[in-house]
């Protein structure tokens, strides 16, 4: 079984239409949505954990593609502004995966993307807002 972190932003016109319905059913693959939200500008945006075949996978993939959905790997995808970041460990506490971590030698938080499912659960908590997503380096999501 193959499985990836995806980070799906959906056109306006495909909002309303059951693509990733669509996507399991014809193409043999399971989800679990991570987040999911519309944007101001009606856009969709969902983070997605798809398993199945690696050969399913790929043609599932094409098939987003294809219907004009943008498809990223979400891996490095939740960045954090280090300088801003001050240790106070509150972001551990909801990190599902454990990807922030207290680091016990100097007590500073650790950030461990690979670990990260970007479900973005630490935004809200952050006191100093030191976290944000972006999409090929360009922030397209910012919690304030």
């Amino acid at each position: 079984m193959y499985s990836k972190i995806l980070i799906l932003r959906f056109p306006k016109t495909e909002v309303q239409k059951p693509v990733v319905c669509n996507l399991a059913k014809s193409y043999d693959l399971s989800f679990n949505i991570l987040n999911a939200t519309i944007l101001p500008r009606k856009e969709g945006l969902m983070v997605l954990e798809l398993f199945g075949a690696k050969k399913d996978f790929k043609i599932g993939v094409q098939y987003l593609k294809d219907q004009g959905v943008d498809v990223q790997n979400a891996s490095q995808e939740l960045q954090r502004n280090d300088d801003s970041c001050i240790d106070c460990g509150a972001c551990t506490a909801v990190c599902p995966t454990g990807a922030l971590y207290v680091d016990r030698s100097d007590f500073n938080v650790v950030y461990d993307q690979k670990k990260c499912s970007v479900c973005l659960m630490c935004m809200p908590v952050c006191p100093v807002r030191c976290f944000n997503v972006s999409l090929l380096g360009e922030a397209f999501f910012e919690y304030a």
